[in-house]
C-alpha cells in the first residue's frame, strides 16, 4: 500500500511553497489537487504522474468529500505514493483532518506537510501584522462560510465581537453583510479598522482599508470576490509599507465542472 502525503501549497505564489512540498510533488505517482492551486505548481509533477483535479468552488458542481476520500484510498491501495495537494495549509479550513481520519481508519499511512495559510500571507502582503504588543495580543481565525439561515451555528459572531483583538475571516465575502451585522450587535465598535484582501500574493491582488460600518459597501463597490481574506480589529491600524518587489504572475486555476 502506498503512502498519502497531505500537503499545503501555500497562499498562491508558487515561490511560497515549501521545499519539501515541491520535492514530493516532483516525485509522487499521483497528484490529487484542489481548485486554488496555480498551474505552475501542478506542472512540477513528473510526466508519469497521474494528475487529478478535485477542486470544490462555490457555484460549481464538483467532487463530494466522500468521493475524494475513496479516491485517495483507492490510489494508495494501488501502491501509489499520493500527494493530496491543498491550498494554504491542509489543516486550516481545508478538511484535511477529515481526510486523514478516514485514511487512518483504512490503515493508510499519512504524512502531513504544512503550508503557509492565506490568513497569514494576506495581511503580511499588505503590511498588517496580526499581532502587535501595543495593540493586539490575540488573533482568531474563523470561517465566514456558514449560511445565515443555518439553524445551529458553530460560529458565535456576537461573542467574537469582543473576545479577540483581531479577526481573520476566511470565505466571508458572500456572508459579509450578516457577519458585520452580528459583530455590531455583539458590541463591536462600528469604527473598528477593517481590511479585505483578494488573491493575496498574486498579480491580481487588491485590497482596501476601511472601518467596520463601511466594510459591506467597500466590498460591493470594489467588486471583491473569492478568494478573499477579511481582517477586522485595531491591528489594521498598525499597517506598514510592504514593498513587494513583484507579485506573482501565477493565476488560480479556472473553475471546472464535473
Amino acid at each position: 500500500m502506498g503512502i498519502v502525503y497531505l500537503v499545503g501549497s501555500g497562499p498562491g505564489d508558487p515561490e511560497l511553497i515549501t521545499l519539501k512540498a515541491l520535492r514530493l510533488i516532483k516525485s509522487c505517482d499521483a497528484l490529487v489537487h484542489d481548485a486554488l492551486i496555480p498551474p505552475e505548481i501542478v506542472k512540477e509533477a513528473s510526466p508519469n504522474c497521474e494528475v487529478i483535479h478535485v477542486g470544490k468552488r462555490s457555484g460549481c458542481s464538483s467532487f463530494l468529500q466522500k468521493d475524494i476520500n475513496q479516491l485517495l484510498f483507492k490510489l494508495s491501495q494501488q501502491g501509489k505514493n499520493v500527494v493530496r495537494l491543498k491550498g494554504g495549509d491542509p489543516f486550516v479550513f481545508a478538511r484535511g483532518g477529515e481526510e486523514v481520519s478516514f485514511l487512518e481508519q483504512k490503515g493508510v499511512q499519512i504524512e502531513i506537510v504544512p503550508g503557509i495559510t492565506s490568513g497569514i500571507a494576506a495581511p503580511s502582503y499588505i503590511g498588517i501584522p496580526l499581532t502587535h504588543r501595543n495593540g493586539a495580543s490575540s488573533v482568531t481565525f474563523v470561517t465566514g462560510h456558514e449560511q445565515a439561515d443555518k439553524k445551529e451555528k458553530t460560529v458565535k459572531w456576537r461573542e467574537l465581537a469582543k473576545s479577540s483583538d483581531s479577526l481573520v475571516i476566511y470565505m466571508g465575502i458572500r456572508n459579509v453583510g450578516y457577519i458585520v451585522n452580528e459583530l455590531l450587535a455583539g458590541g463591536r465598535d462600528p469604527n473598528t479598522a477593517s481590511a479585505v484582501v483578494q488573491e493575496a500574493t498574486l498579480k491580481n491582488q487588491k485590497s482596501e482599508i476601511t472601518k467596520l460600518s463601511n466594510l459591506v459597501e467597500i466590498i460591493k463597490v470594489n467588486q471583491f470576490k473569492s478568494p478573499s481574506i477579511i481582517l477586522i480589529g485595531k491591528i489594521v491600524e498598525f499597517q506598514v509599507n510592504n514593498y513587494v518587489t513583484k507579485l506573482s504572475d501565477a493565476k488560480l486555476a479556472e473553475n471546472k465542472k464535473f
